[in-house]
């Protein structure tokens, strides 16, 4: 994926509604913005809807005139054909956790949009944009899919499971081991729009696969969920060995395939610790072993490093890398919300975590619907929760974000 800087429209917040904000209480939000009372199931669905249709207002390429290259796909520029895949994937959450069919047929099409010639969403279209991290959002959606039973897209469009087995073959096959014994490049092409990127074996794409073939296991039987767990075991140990996963269960963003993979550089970005979680708690659930049990623990602590003060007290979820200077880009604007995603995930299948999770994501929900207090709507979503009110951005990586924080209570409270 590209890491392209996005661009800001001002909108206008008077003083007096700066002020009303500044004095919102955590627990239940009645200000201008969203209301949201964390502790009962109808307001949070309500919170959640809320933030759903501003990311879908975002979302136009759904017309009956629309090119059929663009079908299911977010302007671009800004939103890289990745974003599209991760929306998709937000939808079919939210269709699941909140019984809404309001974006149903939408989602439903929007998987199916960008299949590829080989239904295995490599699409010629995006060789300049599309890498290993990319594809795996797309296939990270059809498994949301599959474990939510979303109905199948209708004939002749293939079922999830047979879209999920196609991807996944075609990203392990290029599981690289001419270097560093082995890892998944960031770039599929050499000539991809990212210089350097081809070189790159990052956190995101080989933490992507490993998710995929952890998920991939406990939806399948017999000789086919073994070689996916064979897989998932094989990236596992691969990442720790360059040492993309420390002896604490930090993630780190990548390593250089030109130097043999002989450092790890690159900041801590919250969705790297949380795919490797997600996938980490799929296998002990799946194996019931100790051992996966021991690494999934020390990811869910690892996590923690995303959670800050907020301005109640509680810890609120955010970017430690860009979001206190203001230096996310469109990408970065994302990724607290799939860490939010896969954290009330994990803690589903290992419920011993469940306690910790939904506190941290009770407070982060709270102060989410806190800060979409802008635009002409007033319930426009900014990023940085930590504050009172709205931030003055806006995006579909900040109504995502907020949008995958307010809807995990669902899971994490079992009213989903």
């Amino acid at each position: 994926m590209s890491r392209a800087t996005f661009f800001n429209m001002r909108f206008n917040t008077g003083s007096f509604a700066a002020r009303l904000l500044a004095i919102c209480a955590s627990m239940i939000s009645v200000c201008r913005g969203i209301s949201i009372n964390q502790q009962d199931s109808a307001s949070v669905r309500n919170a959640a809807a809320t933030t759903a249709f501003g990311m879908m207002k975002y979302y136009s390429n759904n017309a009956s005139d629309t090119p059929v290259d663009l079908k299911g796909l977010l302007p671009y520029p800004p939103y890289y054909w990745w974003e599209s895949g991760a929306m998709w994937g937000a939808m079919v959450d939210y269709h699941a956790y909140t019984g809404d069919i309001s974006y149903l047929t939408a989602t439903i099409n929007g998987l199916i949009s960008q299949v590829g010639p080989n239904n295995d969403y490599i699409v010629p279209a995006h060789n300049f944009d599309e890498g290993n991290d990319d594809q795996a959002f797309w296939g990270f959606a059809l498994l949301s899919a599959i474990e939510s039973n979303l109905p199948n897209a209708p004939a002749p469009a293939h079922d999830w499971l047979t879209l999920t087995r196609a991807l996944f073959a075609n990203q392990v096959s290029r599981w690289d081991t001419s270097t560093c014994n082995g890892g998944m490049r960031w770039q599929i092409y050499p000539d991809n729009s990212n210089p350097g990127g081809y070189f790159y074996k990052n956190a995101i794409s080989n933490g992507g696969t490993f998710a995929l073939a952890a998920r991939l296991a406990r939806i399948t039987s017999g000789a086919e969920s073994e070689r996916y767990l064979q897989w998932a075991n094989a990236i596992w140990d691969w990442s720790v060995k360059v040492g993309l996963i420390d002896s604490a269960y930090n993630v780190f963003d990548g390593t250089d395939a030109s130097t043999a993979c002989s450092s790890v550089r690159g900041p801590q970005w919250s969705y790297n610790v949380g795919v490797y979680l997600y996938g980490a708690s799929a296998m002990a659930a799946l194996t019931n072993d100790d051992m996966w049990k021991e690494r999934a623990d020390g990811l869910f602590r690892s996590a923690e490093v995303f959670f800050r003060p907020g301005v109640d007290g509680g810890s609120v979820i955010y970017e430690a890398a860009c979001e206190p200077y203001g230096t996310c880009n469109t990408d970065q604007l994302a990724f607290k919300g799939f860490l939010a995603r896969w954290m009330v995930k994990g803690a589903d299948l290992l419920p011993d975590h469940r306690e910790r999770v939904s506190e941290l994501l009770r407070s982060s929900a709270g102060a989410a619907a806190q800060s979409c207090s802008g635009g002409t709507d007033g319930v426009t979503c900014g990023i940085k929760y930590y504050q009172s009110g709205w931030d003055g951005t806006w995006g579909v990586g900040q109504q995502m974000s907020a949008m995958e924080t307010i809807q995990s209570l669902l899971v994490v409270n079992g009213w989903s």
